[in-house]
């Protein structure tokens, strides 16, 4: 499966890109889908982010055989944009739907693999982020990744994802990152391709 990631970071046609208007119980949500395919992947940005930051991955993803879905949503409905957008592609003909999830939008993936029905979402990565809900409630296949180094004005990020990780059902994976870049900006960093490596891996083994 790595010498397959490592074939899809070099291609070289990129997935076409179209718009979507999702309905969730808010109203709806705007979102760019990229690739065509019924295995999905949910892509949720970090504070400060939008759907765009996912741009480059999402290509990747799309090339990779996804049909990769990057949402805009705020703080206060993070979990009901993502939980909305996966039975959205469920009901659109997805027959796997994953989640991958940068500091807000990871801690979204997981209140909402938390709050999903039992084989709503399959897989999850999240990236540099934690929740306060029932860890131990996750659904399906997570991974957790996380720079080394990667603090908050609170402290280190490390110790309250490992302590996650550790409550969190299996099966999953934690991959330390070296590096202080946090969630979605280890993409621009000298981890970024073995990041990507490592979600094309996670999200396609079997």
């Amino acid at each position: 499966m790595r010498v397959f990631a490592a074939l899809v970071l070099c291609t070289v046609p990129l997935a076409a890109q179209e718009h979507l208007s999702i309905p969730t119980p808010d109203g709806t949500i705007n979102a760019d889908s990229y690739g065509k395919n019924d295995r999905a992947v949910v892509l949720a940005h970090g504070g400060g982010l939008n759907k765009e930051s996912w741009a480059k991955q999402a290509r990747i993803l799309g090339d990779a055989g996804f049909h990769a879905v990057s949402i805009d949503f705020d703080d206060d409905h993070a979990t009901s944009a993502v939980l909305a957008t996966v039975r959205y592609l469920r009901s659109t003909g997805a027959k796997s739907v994953s989640i991958v999830g940068g500091s807000m939008g990871g801690s979204a993936a997981e209140d909402a693999s938390i709050e999903s029905k039992p084989g709503e979402i399959d897989r999850i990565v999240v990236l540099a982020a934690s929740t306060g809900g029932p860890v131990d409630k996750l659904k399906g296949r997570t991974l957790f990744i996380v720079a080394r180094d990667d603090a908050s004005q609170d402290g280190p990020r490390l110790p309250q994802i490992r302590e996650n990780y550790e409550k969190a059902p299996q099966p999953k994976k934690l991959i330390i990152l070296e590096g202080s870049a946090h969630a979605q900006h280890l993409f621009a960093t000298d981890q970024g391709d073995r990041l990507m490596r490592e979600i094309l891996t996670f999200l396609t083994e079997p």
